[in-house]
Formats: C-alpha cells, structure tokens, sequence
C-alpha cells in the first residue's frame, strides 16, 4: 500500500475522440473521491477541446510527441520530469509513453496489464478488455478504482449523467441564432444525423441514413441536421440530395470540436455511428441512437454511450448476419423505435 496520498496525477487516454469522452466517467470518479489532488492528462492536440471541457481536469498536456522519432520521445520524458507528477495512470497503455514514465521516475505508475508496455509500470491491472464483458468507461473506471484502493482513498462513484454539460443559457441562444440563420421554427425538433464515420468504426451507408430519415415521424415537426466534420463535408451534401420531401439542414463543423459539442447539446435526438461525436452526445445525456458491428471488441455494450439508459439506443447486425454487415440492419425496425421512444 502506498503510505501517502499522491497531489499530481497523470490520467493518459491519448488515442481517438471517442476512447477519450469514454474516459469522462473515469475522471470524474478520481476527482471527487480525491478533491484536493491536481488532475493533469495528456490528449493528443485533436481531443485537447474535450479535454479542457470535462470539469474534473486540472490541467491539460497536450501530446505532440506522437510518431515524430527519438528526439521526440525524449521530450516527453523531460516534459514528464518538469511537471513532477506524482502518479501515473495509464487508461490506453503505449509503449512510448510506459518508458517516458519509467525513466521520468513517476514513483506510482499504474496500466491494464496488457502489451509488453507494462513491464515499465509498477502496478497493473489485468482486465482483458477485448471480451467485451462491460462498457469501456467501466474498465477505465476499474483502474481509478485500483488506483484509489492502493492509496486508501475512499471511492466516491455518485457521479450521474451529464458527464458534460455546457452553459444552458448560452446553449439556447446558439440554437435560436442556428434557426434563424436555417430558417427553421424554433418549435420544431432537431434531430441530428451524422453520417460519416470518423474513425475505425463500422456505420450505416449514406442511403440507410436517408431511408432512416426518410421514415420518422413526430407529432409536432422536426427537421433533420446532417452534421459533418472536417472530411465528412461530401457525405453530408451526397446525403442531403437523397432527402427530397424531408426537411433538413446541413451543420458543417467548422469552427471547432468544443463549437460542435455546444451545438450537440441543443440536439433533440443525435444519430450516428459509435465514433466521437455520438459518444459526445451521451456525454451530454442527450437521447442517441448509435449503430454497431457484432464484432466482439466493437459491441453496444463495450463501446456503449455515457447517457442515461432511457436516452440510448443501440441497434447492430441481427444473428444470421455477419458480424459487420450493417446493410443487414433493418431500418424499417429502427424507425419504429425511434418514433416510439423519442417523438411519440
């Protein structure tokens, strides 16, 4: 057991935007069971909005040492040594950043005991995360509780959705001056639709997402939002000429990740597959329905949003279809659901 509590801690989740909004619940729980300690974490520069979004980071560094050689590498040790952290968690193990800490001399340095990485840490934990036998933010959340348990720091786990919550009152401002600027009703539901696919995860064809479209129904009239970040500009406007009768508008996120999620918030329903922006939503306990392959390591379960269970939907291949045909998807089903639990 480690005789004193640690003041400066190191959370690591330095990998896609996703994995990074999964390790919110992980930050939180180290925070309010350990108030008084200063929170750092290292993100790479395209999760730094995130990063300095989520209320339980103190400080956020910003890993710029990624694949750019040897020399690079030694600046992480030494940016590791100015900082003097006491701590170290590592939520996604690499080898680079298990040696900066080793050499760095972090004296408690903690990670899944997985990879050769983990000889260069000196506590770990096995978990085996690739059976997929709970929520990703769970497994991260194990390592805080390990963490906690080494230092006789009492778990305090009462943290509830929103995980991230952004001003309401400016937020409803944004959304006025959003349906003003699209001529919209600032009566009629917003239901966002992203197309694109982000990262490595399966998603739907841009014609599923106009069938799917296409097929809701609300009482009290919503117009569609395809959303797109940069690189998905193409699949939102190839979407858009599908929606002939369906009302919609097209959000170009152009002005940042932090502007994006802000413009998330005001979503009456977000749709999309399990890549970052549909985890941005849970995080901010908005109603989603997210699409996943059956493939062990990428199931609803393991890569599940943050949001209250009643504000998630989760709909991957049936049984007799191969793991990551999404085409087998039944889209008619989907829409059922939809309008049934989000805009009967």
């Amino acid at each position: 057991m480690a005789a004193t509590k640690p003041e400066k801690i190191l959370i690591v989740r330095n990998d896609k935007i996703g994995d990074f909004m999964l390790s919110y619940p992980a930050f939180a729980l180290l925070k309010n069971s350990l108030p008084e300690c200063q929170v750092c974490a290292l993100v790479p520069p395209y999760t730094k909005d995130m990063a300095e979004a989520c209320p339980w980071i103190d400080e956020v560094i910003i890993d710029e040492f990624q694949n750019k050689g040897l020399s690079a590498d030694l600046k992480l040790i030494s940016l590791f040594k100015q900082h003097q952290f006491d701590a170290i968690v590592s939520l996604y193990s690499t080898t680079r950043v298990a040696i900066a800490s080793l050499l760095a001399g972090i004296p408690y340095r903690l990670a899944p005991a997985t990879k050769l990485a983990q000889i260069c840490y000196n506590h770990k934990l096995r978990q085996r995360r690739s059976r997929s036998e709970k929520p990703e933010y769970d497994y991260n959340c194990d390592l805080i509780r390990q963490f906690c348990t080494d230092h006789n720091i009492a778990i305090n786990s009462s943290q509830q959705p929103p995980f991230l919550q952004f001003d309401e009152d400016y937020v409803a401002t944004l959304r006025q001056s959003f349906c003003y600027q699209h001529q919209l009703s600032t009566q009629s539901k917003l239901i966002f639709i992203h197309p694109g696919s982000g990262g490595s995860a399966r998603n739907l064809s841009i014609h599923q997402y106009a069938e799917l479209a296409s097929k809701l129904k609300s009482d009290t009239g919503h117009t569609l939002v395809i959303s797109a970040g940069p690189g998905e500009y193409e699949n939102a406007h190839k979407m858009a000429q599908l929606l002939d009768n369906t009302p919609h508008v097209i959000y170009e996120s152009r002005d940042g990740l932090r502007q994006f999620a802000e413009h998330i918030q005001f979503a009456d329903i977000f749709i999309g597959g399990s890549t970052g922006p549909v985890h941005i939503a849970g995080a901010l306990n908005r109603p989603t329905v997210a699409f996943y392959p059956r493939r062990r390591s990428a199931t609803a379960l393991r890569w599940q949003t943050l949001n209250s269970s009643d504000c998630r939907l989760a709909f991957s291949p049936p049984g007799n279809a191969e793991e990551e045909d999404m085409g087998s998807i039944n889209i008619n089903l989907i829409a059922d659901k939809i309008n049934q639990q989000y805009l009967g």
